[in-house]
């Protein structure tokens, strides 16, 4: 078979390595140079610089990377000739025999991942988190797994076609990645599309507070399973009195580490579909009472006046960022960077905002939209100055962009790292 992957990243280069890997003749087509440096040295056929519509000739099969938008030149041209269009998602499933457990949503999704597959191995299964997380799916194929626990985005699910989890878990659904899928209706549609080919023998976990959750699956043919992280849903798991109650694994919440019911929400959606493929209740029950957020999730960096200052730099959209500030009492919100399309006018609307430090390239528009007081920072270091001067005792001086990081950074850990160095720089100064 003749295979065209499009993008040489890190799923492209694991698609196209398992393409070869099936005897499949494969080709590699990314603009970026540099990228396809790699390739050449994995003996990959590359091709880079502008796309033509001759590379389709004679393929008879397309892996879309998510760096190819569903509206770019060579997605239309590969639908316009009618040539089977995959995701790595749909190209590596295909080659698994384990069970999937897919796990999406606009926010929650690598945390939930891990936690899943952390409660598997903990239950002594071979289990592995991939997808999205960081590692492909195509790279564990040929592994002897009992279960494979995949993070998937909407870029992903959008060029699906069999892709059939056990379990799948919608956590929310908010606009966010507008400028890939064009319209809110159209990234809504992908999100669903993780439960188009399950049946009534499958598992379907979803947030019961999140209208876009609860949009997504409507349609769906599976047995779906409220959870929640404010109550306990008919028929579901969620928090009720003073526990964390999951049917199978009760928790006391004195034991669990976090209060906030946005991870209390991730928590049972985990335990719920861990406990669908044999996780044994006392693994569960630990993977909880251990359970930490990762860097740059609401991670404390310091107290200092009676100031807390917190890191929340993955909240790289205004759903996640607006639930961040509504977790505070009084916030001074320093964000900004690269608008995705989104609305943030949500974002600047939350009550519990007292100021904002607006950095990077939506600065201006976030200025316009604020309801509160707001400054311009150049820099992180002069964000944190301006932040340090606003604040007063019993405030949250919180990073929370709602925005890219890549207009002033390499990525929101490069972005929660400067904001974390510029604090440490000036708190131990003074």
């Amino acid at each position: 078979m003749k295979t065209l992957v499009l993008g040489g990243a890190v799923s492209g280069r694991a698609a196209a390595l398992l393409a070869r890997r099936l005897d499949h003749e494969v080709s590699v087509f990314d603009r970026d140079p540099a990228v396809l440096a790699n390739l050449r040295n994995d003996r990959l056929f590359v091709t880079t610089g502008t796309w033509t519509p001759s590379l389709l000739d004679g393929v008879e099969l397309v892996v879309a990377s998510p760096g190819f938008a569903e509206t770019s030149e060579p997605i239309r041209d590969t639908e316009a000739a009618g040539i089977p269009l995959w995701s790595e998602l749909e190209f590596s499933s295909r080659q698994l025999t384990a069970p999937i457990v897919a796990v999406t949503g606009t926010n929650g999704k690598t945390t939930v991942t891990g936690l899943v597959a952390d409660m598997l191995a903990a239950s002594g299964l071979e289990a592995v988190a991939a997808g999205n997380i960081g590692t492909p799916l195509a790279t564990v194929v040929g592994e002897p797994l009992d279960v494979a626990v995949a993070e998937t985005s909407s870029f992903q699910l959008r060029f699906i076609d069999e892709f059939h989890p056990a379990t799948a878990v919608i956590l929310n659904v908010a606009p966010d990645h507008l400028d890939w899928h064009g319209s809110y209706e159209a990234y809504l549609a992908a999100k669903a599309m993780i439960h188009r080919n399950q049946t009534r023998n499958d598992v379907l976990v979803f947030d019961a507070d999140d209208a876009g959750a609860v949009a997504a699956v409507r349609t769906a043919q599976s047995r779906a399973i409220p959870v929640s992280g404010r109550r306990r849903p008919e028929g579901g798991a969620g928090v009720i009195a003073d526990k964390l109650d999951l049917g199978d694994v009760v928790v006391p919440l004195a034991r669990v580490p976090v209060a906030d019911p946005a991870f209390l929400v991730d928590l049972a959606a985990a335990g719920v579909a861990a406990l669908a493929h044999g996780a044994r209740s006392e693994a569960v029950e630990q993977v909880i009472t251990a359970f930490h957020p990762g860097p740059h999730r609401r991670t404390l960096i310091g107290s200092w006046d009676d100031v807390d200052w917190v890191d929340d730099s993955k909240a790289t959209n205004p759903h996640a960022a607006s639930a961040s500030a509504s977790a505070y009492a009084s916030v001074v919100l320093i964000a900004g960077g690269r608008n995705k399309g989104l609305d943030l006018a949500d974002l600047m609307a939350v009550p519990t905002i007292k100021h904002v430090v607006a950095i990077g390239e939506a600065a201006a528009e976030l200025e316009t939209m604020a309801r509160s007081p707001v400054e311009r920072a150049a820099t992180m270091q002069e964000a944190v100055e301006v932040a340090d001067r606003i604040a007063q005792a019993g405030d949250t001086v919180l990073l929370a962009p709602g925005c890219a990081s890549f207009d002033m950074f390499r990525s929101y850990a490069a972005r929660g790292d400067s904001f974390a160095d510029e604090i440490c720089r000036r708190k131990e100064r003074g």
